[in-house]
């Protein structure tokens, strides 16, 4: 490593391209945005790709403006599994190590489903499979294109191309569409990145930094979560992420990566904001999509103040108009896409309950949670009809059955939420 590459810059950006999946040509895209704008004498744009296919090669880029992708490799690895969490932490320590800077981004690129860990490479639903799936089981065949939405891909489709898909994964590999959990799925190795492994990972991330990361980006879907931002909430200062699942596009690399390019002292609050903005701004008004930035610092106080919640609307539940006005709000809260719809708006919930319940208790403990909302979450917005009541924060709220895994979590540990699930379920069956 040469002399000027390791001088400390601004920023590092690096992401995390788990694309050995269905998302394969949507990586081809994104390293191509990212191109667009590369690395400036402030800052560095670092990328691990690993490719779809049994021979799809993972592969490690410095990524300048104007170069062949080919001169901007770094590292061939040959195939790996970005399921598993020492792959990620290696990719990070390298980056750091060999392109230091004042400020981090870390993105995980990949299919995301919020909290939930259930395992994915076993098939069904909210099942309470045991995680973690185990690593490097035998490969399963990948063809030549992907099932994306309706629509079938070629690998390396244009941006056009990948308008209107999801990245809510669909098995095309396997025999049926089905749900997706954690995020950095690895088809090859059935492999994926649970919450608990990303806390994990993270942890030993900082430690070697001696500090947090910056920006923690999920360029997935449903991770805007406060399940999600509570696990990490000790690893990095802020995430930006979307409540709702994301296109295929994601996020728009080059208008992220020329915003801090022209003004490389952004400080990380500003920066996450500016990746909402431009998020937003890339998609049509019909697109149904979201982002927010949360800051982390935030989530204890949220977290206590939905405590607070779950303990008054248990008590609710002895009441049965309350308990019937609690079902009506259920009904009508801000969700999102299918099969997630047991994901909804914390804000829209709490601003449901204070008017439908009518109680005051039940209102004093929703704007405990709204002004503790509002100071963690630093920017959000959304673009489309479907999704106009979201505002930057999700809860799993489900309407059936609640999922023997969603007590792993540190969320559930700290509140009481899981509790109030349990009641609420419960009454539904009485």
């Amino acid at each position: 490593m040469s002399t000027a590459a390791a001088t400390k810059k601004n920023w590092t950006v690096m992401v995390y391209l788990a694309g050995d999946n269905n998302l394969d040509g949507a990586g081809v895209v994104d390293l191509n945005e990212m191109k667009r704008v590369g690395c400036t004498d402030r800052l560095n744009v670092l990328a691990q790709f690993d490719r779809a296919g049994a021979k799809g090669a993972t592969v490690r880029y410095c990524l300048q403006k104007g170069t062949p992708l080919a001169k901007d490799v770094k590292q061939k690895l040959g195939e790996t599994n970005m399921g598993d969490p020492k792959v990620l932490e290696d990719f990070v320590t390298w980056g750091v190590r060999n392109y230091p800077a004042e400020h981090y981004l870390l993105v995980l690129w990949n299919h995301g489903a919020g909290w939930d860990d259930a395992n994915l490479y076993e098939g069904d639903v909210f099942s309470g499979a045991t995680p973690p799936v185990a690593r490097k089981r035998q490969p399963i065949p990948v063809r030549g294109t992907v099932a994306k939405g309706a629509r079938v891909l070629p690998f390396g489709s244009a941006r056009a191309g990948l308008a209107r898909t999801r990245r809510a994964l669909f098995r095309t590999t396997v025999e049926n569409a089905v749900r997706v959990r954690g995020i950095g799925y690895d088809d090859q190795a059935q492999d994926f990145l649970d919450n608990v492994e990303l806390k994990r990972v993270l942890a030993r991330i900082t430690r070697k930094l001696k500090r947090k990361i910056d920006i923690l980006g999920m360029d997935a879907c449903l991770m805007s979560m406060v399940e999600v931002a509570y696990q990490v909430r000790d690893v990095a200062d802020y995430t930006v992420g979307s409540e709702e699942t994301e296109p295929g596009e994601g996020w728009p690399y080059d208008r992220i990566l020329s915003a801090l390019a022209a003004t490389p002292t952004m400080t990380p609050q500003q920066l996450s904001k500016t990746i909402v903005t431009a998020y937003l701004a890339s998609y049509r008004s019909s697109d149904n999509v979201t982002q927010s930035a949360v800051r982390l610092a935030a989530l204890a106080p949220l977290t206590g103040a939905v405590d607070s919640l779950s303990k008054t609307l248990t008590g609710a539940l002895t009441n049965s108009a309350l308990r019937s006005a609690l079902v009506s709000v259920r009904a009508q809260v801000q969700e999102y896409s299918r099969p997630y719809d047991d994901y909804c708006d914390l804000l829209d919930l709490c601003a449901r309950l204070e008017t439908t319940l009518g109680d005051d208790t039940v209102r004093t403990a929703c704007a405990g949670v709204k002004q503790a909302a509002q100071a963690a979450i630093v920017a959000a917005g959304y673009r489309g009809p479907a999704v106009d009541s979201s505002q930057g924060i999700s809860i799993y709220f489900p309407k059936r059955k609640l999922s023997p895994l969603y007590k792993t979590l540190d969320f559930t540990k700290a509140s009481a939420w899981d509790e109030f699930l349990k009641g609420y379920l419960a009454s539904l069956e009485g």
